[in-house]
């Protein structure tokens, strides 16, 4: 099963990146870490790496992909110099708010043959299998 998680992963993940990458210029980790913040704003990238379980690597070269295209900003957190909260530019929210209808419409096409019985259940395996998986950290 973990595999053909993985591999059903990195199939629509790399469906969606295509369609990332055409139109906004975003490879996935650049994306992933948009979504993060535009539900999140105001995170470190440590938290970040928590959140999407990306390798630290993966996120730092991205956060300085964002911050040289414009997308993101980096300060200094008030409480912590050490820490930099990272934040969504205007340009960053225009994007975001572009690519989230896109992301529901990828999604909606994965779901269109499932009964709305089928989706809950899927749901409901899929929050299981996360609470199960965060055990096993």
């Amino acid at each position: 099963m973990p595999f053909r998680l993985s591999v059903l992963s990195n199939r629509i993940s790399s469906a969606v990146a295509r369609l990332y990458e055409d139109r906004f210029d975003l490879k996935l980790p650049e994306w992933r870490i948009m979504a993060i913040l535009g539900r999140n704003p105001n995170l470190t990238a440590s938290q970040i790496v928590d959140i999407s379980r990306m390798d630290k690597v993966a996120i730092s070269r991205a956060v300085k992909r964002l911050v040289e295209m414009g997308r993101l900003t980096v300060t200094s957190d008030p409480d912590d110099a050490r820490r930099q909260r990272l934040n969504l530019t205007d340009t960053g929210w225009e994007i975001y708010d572009q690519i989230v209808p896109l992301a529901l419409g990828v999604e909606e096409q994965l779901l269109a043959d499932m009964t709305a019985e089928e989706r809950a259940m899927l749901d409901q395996a899929v929050t299981r299998l996360t609470q199960a998986a965060a055990k096993l950290d």
